[in-house]
């Protein structure tokens, strides 16, 4: 087919299964932030329903709009057949603004109202730091090695959307097993379902019927109703003018909307390893300006290219599954139907479709990287790992506390490190590792990748970024500060030393390592 005779569908029937995976993921998101903000910051229901969840419909309609377009445009130009990004509300960025931002508001003044106006206000500044990662993003994506990228991804993809979803399916495993069987039968094993029914929605439905069955969902209509959108430009100014009367705060907010752009432009790599070539700029600025409406009319939370798009990929799908979720999540938002829903589908019903999304990015990935470069994506993935290990020490923590527990020591504590080590718990290297993962991550997976490749000006340049990034704070640091020595910095200094001086003392043909154990080789045939 000639590139001037092809037209490319938005819609087709691939679309409808990569729907309900997407639908999912967003509304597994949209459930947990309400949650959290009705439950554990006290928010009333019409701030929650009436304003966050439906600004946070208004920032995914205007973002698709944008991508199903770009979609369409470069699918017309290159004459085959592309698959439109996933975009939504950023998941590790959204708890970082729900614990990070919108919580310390809320603890020290208890008052929900002014911790939405931050959050808000927090949510809008951030969208126009988002969007100057287009400044800086395509160079980075030039620099950077795709092991780098992916790898941290991966990382992500392992620990956050796999491994957790999958605890919650063996917390509640009568339900949570139904709906698996079914993904691991339709989206991960790709066999044929009865009347052609779509592996998400059929894992949806049966984990619903299981749940209303033995009595761990119910059907309620409380909070049904009209939300429309409307912007809240008086509550905006309010919070922006806390933020800078509290700078401290944007400590918070400028590393973790680093990670934002850096997170799209991972995905948008993801992407391009799946065969659909998208320009990262344009991306970032969409996101970042999708953020940015979010907030002005009610939402705090960043929106972003969502990880998986290689999993969308697999199923065909075009731009319908994308579009199907720019009006059914809006619907859902601007009548009251994510209440409704929020009771009716258990947790360990929906729970399968993102260890889906986790499988299909790290086997993707293996697939589209040199296999030397596994071992750059194995090392990028690690601090990922120590990430979910500060977390859930937190949170048990925190869990003990809540019980009443009194004069518990807070992690970071002398005597707790030292028990904690002498465990064999590495409390604080794993806090240094944890601090700005995703970028710590794509650093070391670049660099291996780059000395890998024996490009070692390349490798250096990341290990003296790290340098500078660790001296201020945006990694291996709680908050930002102003360039201060650490061994850590030293460290980093002493890599980049290394790998620029040793190379020139080596002749042309010598960097081979001959001392490397090579896999045995297969013995000839007789």
């Amino acid at each position: 087919m000639s590139e001037s005779s092809y037209r490319y569908r938005l819609v087709v029937h691939n679309d409808f299964s990569a729907f309900w995976a997407l639908f999912t993921d967003n509304l597994i998101n949209l459930m947990v932030l309400a949650g959290v903000c009705q439950f554990v910051f006290q928010m009333p229901p019409e701030i929650v329903f009436g304003r966050i969840v439906p600004g946070a419909a208004l920032a995914i309609i205007a973002g698709i709009a944008v991508y199903v377009l770009m979609a369409k445009h470069i699918a017309n130009k290159t004459g085959r057949d592309v698959t439109a990004l996933p975009y939504g509300i950023s998941t590790p960025v959204m708890f970082v603004y729900l614990f990070g931002v919108i919580g310390p508001i809320y603890w020290s003044t208890n008052d929900a109202m002014l911790a939405w106006q931050v959050g808000i206000g927090a949510g809008f500044m951030g969208g126009i730091v988002a969007a100057l990662g287009a400044i800086v993003g395509p160079f980075l994506k030039k620099v950077t090695p795709r092991a780098g990228m992916l790898g941290t991804l991966c990382g992500i993809a392992l620990v956050f959307i796999g491994s957790v979803p999958l605890a919650t399916v063996f917390e509640d495993p009568i339900i949570g097993f139904a709906s698996m069987a079914i993904i691991l039968w339709g989206l991960v094993g790709r066999f044929r379902l009865p009347f052609n029914i779509p592996a998400g929605l059929l894992a949806l439905l049966l984990g619903t019927i299981v749940a209303l069955a033995s009595g761990h969902a119910s059907i309620s209509f409380d909070g049904v109703g009209f939300y429309p959108p409307i912007p809240y430009f008086g509550d905006l100014m309010v919070g922006i003018q806390h933020l800078f009367a509290n700078p401290e705060l944007f400590l918070v907010l400028v590393p973790v909307q680093i990670y934002n752009f850096i997170e799209t432009m991972n995905n948008v790599e993801s992407a391009e390893a799946a065969g659909d070539h998208y320009p990262v700029a344009t991306c970032q600025v969409t996101d970042g300006v999708g953020t940015m409406i979010g907030a002005l009319f009610g939402s705090p939370f960043p929106t972003t290219v969502y990880i998986g798009h290689p999993a969308y990929k697999r199923m065909e799908a075009h731009a319908g599954y994308i579009i199907g979720v720019a009006i059914v999540i809006p619907f859902a938002a601007f009548f009251g139907f994510l209440a409704f829903l929020n009771n009716l589908i258990p947790v360990a019903a929906a729970a399968p479709v993102l260890v889906f999304v986790a499988i299909s990015l790290i086997t993707n990935t293996a697939h589209s990287v040199k296999p030397e470069h596994m071992a750059a994506v194995t090392i990028a993935m690690l601090p990922h790992v120590s990430n979910f290990l500060i977390t859930k020490w937190g949170s048990l923590l925190n869990a003990v506390g809540s019980m009443g527990v009194e004069g518990l020591p807070g992690l970071g504590d002398e005597a707790l490190t030292a028990a904690l080590l002498q465990q064999g718990a590495h409390y604080e290297g794993h806090l240094a590792l944890a601090q700005g993962a995703i970028i710590t991550g794509l650093i070391w997976g670049a660099t291996a990748a780059s000395i890998i490749d024996g490009n070692f000006k390349n490798a250096a340049g990341f290990s003296i970024a790290a340098a500078v990034m660790s001296s201020i704070g945006i990694i291996h640091a709680g908050t930002l500060q102003f360039p201060q020595i650490s061994g850590i910095v030293i460290g980093y200094l002493i890599t980049a030393a290394f790998l620029f001086i040793y190379p020139l003392f080596i002749r042309d043909g010598q960097l081979s390592n001959e001392n490397a154990v090579l896999d045995e080789p297969v013995p000839a045939s007789r």
